[in-house]
């Protein structure tokens, strides 16, 4: 094992044995590499003369670029577009990004968290989750609706066991006992589990309320207490599209933060969807882990393994991404602009919570709980999901997402408001061709 690696796991062994263990093979392995990048890193600062050690190009003391590059990118420099950024991310992102996160999360003023890494998207961000913290046949707790990407990161790619629950009781609130069940099923089975929780939900557009964050939290706490090492991944892609007064307008990362020594909270997030920039794949992993003593250390070692995992894959996420992040999260309209977004997406929520309220649905369909996000789902009573799909696009121009054998997912955040009574009931007319 490489001599920083050693170093950095006897640091987190030292402090925080339960998270040691945590751990993959591959994450016990990782660390961030000295040589050329400390050396380089050495020499920005002290090489006031002259500076041979980048593996850039660079002409009268600045990037090299192409005018014809540049051109399009109006307010940022060559050196803060197309330069490389560090591993880690760009500082002053970094920092801005956390104070974002507690501007948001006020509770999470007072709790100890990592600084932000930065990743390509949030995408990147489990991936990158999986190499650092999942081994082959670790179980991955999830509910019964995912997103299909989770099983390809986490099953497909690392071989984890994938271990789900019935998403939805019949009071069309969070199966809490079904989780509460699973849990402590798969508790008695692993020395570690792994929890994803994504809020507000893809597919069904369900955040949990309050109530319901305070229980999954104390059911989490208590089976970290009977000696389970629990690791809880929270997915918070669409965080911040609440439509609803009773919906957790927290990060559930909050809620178990800082809670027990055996329970590491993972915070995904990032400017993708939050900040309506979809293809810029700027995202962010936190760590938030109760840790009596020096605390900043390990969080150090653990950013810095995070950091080499993404160094070994990608090398660094888009400079050009994050600079832009950065700049706009500076403009005096920035917050604003936010809050019309916003507005916008949650007229159309309560839109299309409005137009299936009408009885001339409740023969073809049932409707997901849902009340928050991009998304909602509808349970179809009598056609298939896929052959209602391809019906609805061959016929009617109308295209769908068919989940399993009865669900389909609606996009409401891609259509017009006025769209949208036009689009249920031409899906109803689709379910009336097939019956």
């Amino acid at each position: 094992m490489n001599i920083i690696a050693q170093e950095l796991n006897q640091i987190i062994q030292k402090n925080s044995p339960y998270i040691f263990e945590m751990l993959s093979a591959i994450g016990k392995e990782l660390f961030f590499p000295k040589g050329i990048l400390s050396q380089s890193a050495e020499a920005k600062q002290r090489a006031h003369k002259i500076n041979a050690t980048i593996g850039i190009a660079k002409e009268k003391k600045h990037i090299m670029h192409l005018p014809s590059v540049m051109s399009p990118i109006q307010g940022i420099s060559p050196d803060n577009a197309i330069n490389y950024a560090p591993s880690f991310g760009i500082p002053e992102l970094r920092n801005r990004w956390k104070e974002w996160q507690q501007e948001n999360n006020p509770s999470l003023n007072n709790a100890q968290t990592s600084l932000p890494i930065v990743t390509s998207g949030i995408t990147h961000g489990i991936s990158t989750f999986a190499d650092v913290w999942v081994d082959p046949d670790d179980v991955v707790i999830l509910p019964s609706m995912i997103w299909g990407n989770y099983n390809m990161i986490l099953n497909v790619k690392k071989g984890a066991r994938i271990s789900q629950f019935p998403i939805f009781n019949d009071k069309n609130g969070y199966h809490l006992a079904a989780f509460k069940e699973k849990l402590e099923e798969e508790a008695q089975k692993n020395k570690k589990i792994i929890v994803l929780l994504n809020f507000p939900h893809n597919p069904t557009g369900y955040t949990i309320t309050a109530s319901e964050a305070d229980t999954m939290a104390k059911i989490l706490i208590e089976i970290a207490e009977k000696g389970t090492n629990i690791i809880v991944l929270v997915d918070d892609s669409y965080f911040g599209l609440f439509y609803e007064p009773e919906t957790l307008k927290e990060s559930f990362f909050t809620r178990i933060c800082n809670k027990h020594p055996r329970l590491l909270a993972v915070k995904l997030d990032g400017a993708t969807k939050e900040h309506y920039v979809w293809g810029l794949r700027v995202g962010f992993i936190t760590y938030g882990c109760m840790i009596s003593d020096n605390v900043s250390q390990v969080y150090d070692a653990l950013e810095k393994k995070t950091a080499g995992c993404i160094r070994g894959t990608i090398s660094n996420a888009s400079h050009l991404s994050q600079s832009i992040i950065v700049q706009a999260m500076k403009q005096a309209a920035f917050k604003s602009e936010k809050k019309d977004k916003f507005e916008i997406l949650n007229q159309r929520a309560h839109r299309v919570k409005e137009v299936l309220q009408h009885p001339k649905y409740k023969d073809a369909w049932d409707v997901y709980p849902f009340n928050s996000g991009y998304f909602m789902c509808i349970r179809l009573k009598h056609i298939q999901a896929e052959k209602l799909r391809v019906h609805l696009l061959d016929k009617y121009g109308v295209g769908l997402i068919a989940l399993g054998e009865r669900d389909i997912r609606v996009a409401f955040s891609c259509i017009e408001i006025e769209e949208i009574q036009e689009l249920f009931d031409i899906v109803l007319q689709g379910v009336k061709d097939l019956s």
